[in-house]
């Protein structure tokens, strides 16, 4: 495949495709059985290829199909050992790489959105692309500043988006809306609509290059000086071209997630929860796409661990009042403090749980267990084995707290801040790093340091 189709008919096929190739395994799989074959082996083969179908289908499409699988892929963590392992590969291919568009198009795309002129300041362009992801791809250059008296050139990063990636953005995201059951095989107990509705109300930011430009370079100018944590700055920006610094990265967090020593899933996991909640105090704004191809891992000029680059700030929450929701922090203590009571009443002052819903306070507080325990200790572990054991607590149809999670609301300010909440969450518990969540916590979200 060599670009973005455009014709709506032909991906909205595509994806049709899914539920009916699950299907038509699923029927295989019978006979199999039917013929003395052992009933686990022929349901872990038919999982597999599910896999391979899906996430083959969403990378290849790149859109909003590709941006589906890259937010599925930081939940991959909750899935049952059984489901994970056919998955894991599949999963974790989506968060650093697609297929490329052909050289003529990008080239095309830098005179549209750059000018005529561009190659006198992007002296010289990769052919190849270094990254791609759900509506663009990556490529390095070395970028002229005319602005200095010596012409002083400087490695960029150039990102172009795909032709028409904004219909079959949106196209895909309908479409796959209405296919959830073709997902339902791969995510049992995970409900598929309100995802893709969050996804399709930030498409539109998404795309726009110089929204996302001035969330870098509000980022890049916070943390400029500090010593662990890298935003590359912004050079130039055009409608559909982004060029910034370069990152000297071989390796992303999915790698310290497949291979990572005990150390560095500590170090960088820490890392990631310093930029994720210090990020809103410096900036008012929250980088909002928490998947570890977003997440670089720097060379040390001292062989020890390195620091972390951070990119892609398309997907950003513009924060009401400058900053992560005071009630955030103070409800959270008063759910590590057990106080059931005051938690309830607090959550219907914020529109989470609505007047004349009753519910019982002590299932309340046993319910968001995953996002206060972390900031219980000193030190937290996150671990696949945490993460699996939450998620099946909550999805389970037969249990108490399933049945709360129907009776409560999240109001539309928390939406964004919901779904970052628990894809780091996720991330965290595939890195299984141990971090000082609670000091963190008590440093850059606000009230919940507050007595």
């Amino acid at each position: 495949m060599t670009e973005l189709p455009r014709k709506a008919a032909a991906r909205t096929a595509r994806l049709a495709a899914l539920p009916l190739g699950y299907a038509g395994r699923s029927a295989i799989g019978f006979g199999k059985r039917l013929g003395g074959r052992n009933a686990d082996a022929v349901l872990s083969e038919v999982q597999q290829r599910t896999a391979e179908q899906l996430f083959r289908t969403l990378g290849e499409l790149k859109g909003g199909a590709m941006k589906f699988g890259q937010v599925l892929s930081v939940m991959e963590s909750a899935l049952p050992e059984e489901l994970a392992a056919p998955y894991r590969e599949h999963l974790t291919a989506l968060q650093d790489s697609a297929p490329p568009m052909p050289t003529s198009t990008v080239r095309q795309q830098l005179t549209t959105h750059l000018g005529t002129d561009w190659k006198e300041r992007l002296v010289w362009l990769d052919g190849a692309p270094t990254a791609a992801a759900s509506i663009g791809q990556v490529h390095r250059g070395r970028w002229l500043d005319h602005a200095t008296d010596d012409g002083a050139e400087r490695d960029v990063a150039v990102k172009v988006q795909y032709p028409g990636a904004g219909e079959a953005l949106m196209s895909d995201l309908r479409q796959i809306a209405r296919l959830a059951r073709g997902v339902a095989p791969v995510f049992p107990g995970l409900d598929i609509k309100p995802l893709v509705a969050e996804l399709q109300a930030r498409a539109a930011d998404e795309l726009d290059y110089h929204l996302e430009a001035e969330a870098q370079a509000a980022y890049a100018e916070a943390f400029a000086d500090h010593p662990d944590i890298v935003v590359p700055a912004v050079v130039s920006v055009g409608e559909e071209v982004l060029v910034t610094e370069w990152l000297d990265s071989a390796h992303s967090l999915a790698h310290v997630i497949r291979e990572g020593t005990r150390e560095e899933r500590d170090h960088y996991g820490e890392l990631f929860v310093r930029f994720l909640f210090e990020g809103p105090r410096l900036t008012g704004m929250l980088h909002a796409d928490p998947h570890p191809g977003n997440f670089r891992i720097l060379p040390a000029s001292d062989g020890g661990l390195g620091r972390m680059g951070v990119l892609d700030f398309g997907a950003v929450a513009r924060l009401e009042g400058g900053a992560m929701p005071r009630a955030t922090g103070r409800l959270l203590r008063i759910a590590l403090d057990a106080d059931d009571e005051s938690l309830v009443a607090g959550l219907r002052e914020e529109g989470f749980i609505r007047d004349k819903i009753e519910v019982d306070p002590a299932m309340v507080l046993s319910y968001l267990a995953p996002f206060v325990e972390p900031a219980g200790v000193d030190r937290f572990t996150f671990t696949r084995e945490w993460m699996r054991a939450q998620f099946e607590r909550v999805n389970d149809p037969r249990s108490e707290e399933f049945a709360l999670a129907l009776k409560l609301n999240l109001p539309t300010s928390y939406l964004l801040i919901h779904r970052t909440w628990v894809g780091a969450i996720g991330m965290l518990s595939q890195l299984g790093a141990t971090v000082p969540f609670r000091e963190i916590l008590e440093e850059s979200l606000p009230g919940f340091a507050e007595d």
